[in-house]
């Protein structure tokens, strides 16, 4: 179990309020609190009149999640656990310390209409290696791609997609963005911005959002003395191009 804080047996996964420690009534809940919250969400990021920031991005998922959990809009570096986080074998998440940095590299991109017009899948990966949280990464930045979708004019049909395909493109697009595999993916599900309710219906009708389709990948946190983890991280950055050769 996923145990940054080091306190899962008194505190339940990742401290939530109802101490709960079973994976599938954790992720239920968490989508019951993103379900009563998602409009609220989406009103905030609607309501903000100039560019969309890092700042902002820490406050939707604050709004989804801080009623379940209590460090809810704070990154993985403001807590100072989990430096370095996977998900499944082979697959690391940009360091803490560097998070932010991710993440408001896809907003520069996402905040030029034109850029997030040719490039949806490119602003999506740079949300996704950032992966600030501890929890709740993907509900929040989908949300966040979503108004920059609408500020572009356009929108992703995420109905018409496939989970296991579209995870699988993401997953390319962590290893290698220089062959932007998710801009390839997304491509044909490209359509004109839709209504805030048609964006709702869908969002939530998403399939796995729900926590009950099973075989959730719950993150995995790497001691700060792991050796293989560091290595796995200078790996990931060497597929991603952002270090040189060995």
């Amino acid at each position: 179990m996923f145990d940054p804080f080091g306190d899962f047996e008194n505190a339940g996964y990742l401290r939530n309020v109802e101490r709960l420690k079973d994976a599938d009534e954790i992720k239920l809940q968490e989508h019951l609190f993103f379900e009563a919250n998602i409009e609220q969400a989406m009103d905030y990021l609607a309501g903000i009149r100039r560019e969309i920031s890092y700042a902002d991005f820490l406050k939707v998922h604050g709004i989804l999640f801080e009623e379940f959990y209590p460090w809810a809009g704070r990154d993985r570096w403001q807590l100072n656990v989990g430096r370095l986080v996977g998900k499944g074998e082979g697959l690391q998440f940009e360091a803490s310390e560097l998070c932010q940095r991710a993440v408001e590299w896809g907003l520069s991109m996402g905040n030029n209409p034109r850029t997030m017009n040719t490039q949806p899948g490119t602003v999506m990966g740079a949300f996704a290696w950032g992966h600030p949280f501890l929890d709740g990464n993907g509900r929040t930045m989908l949300l966040v791609h979503s108004e920059l979708c609408h500020r572009a004019g356009i929108s992703i049909n995420w109905a018409a997609t496939r989970k296991s395909a579209y995870l699988q493109a993401l997953t390319d697009e962590l290893l290698t963005p220089q062959h932007q595999p998710l801009d390839v993916y997304l491509q044909p599900f490209v359509a004109p911005a839709s209504g805030k309710g048609s964006l709702l219906d869908q969002l939530l009708a998403l399939p796995g959002l729900d926590g009950r389709s099973g075989g959730v990948e719950i993150d995995v946190a790497y001691a700060a003395d792991d050796a293989q983890a560091q290595q796995g991280y200078l790996d990931m950055k060497r597929s991603r191009g952002e270090l040189g050769p060995h």
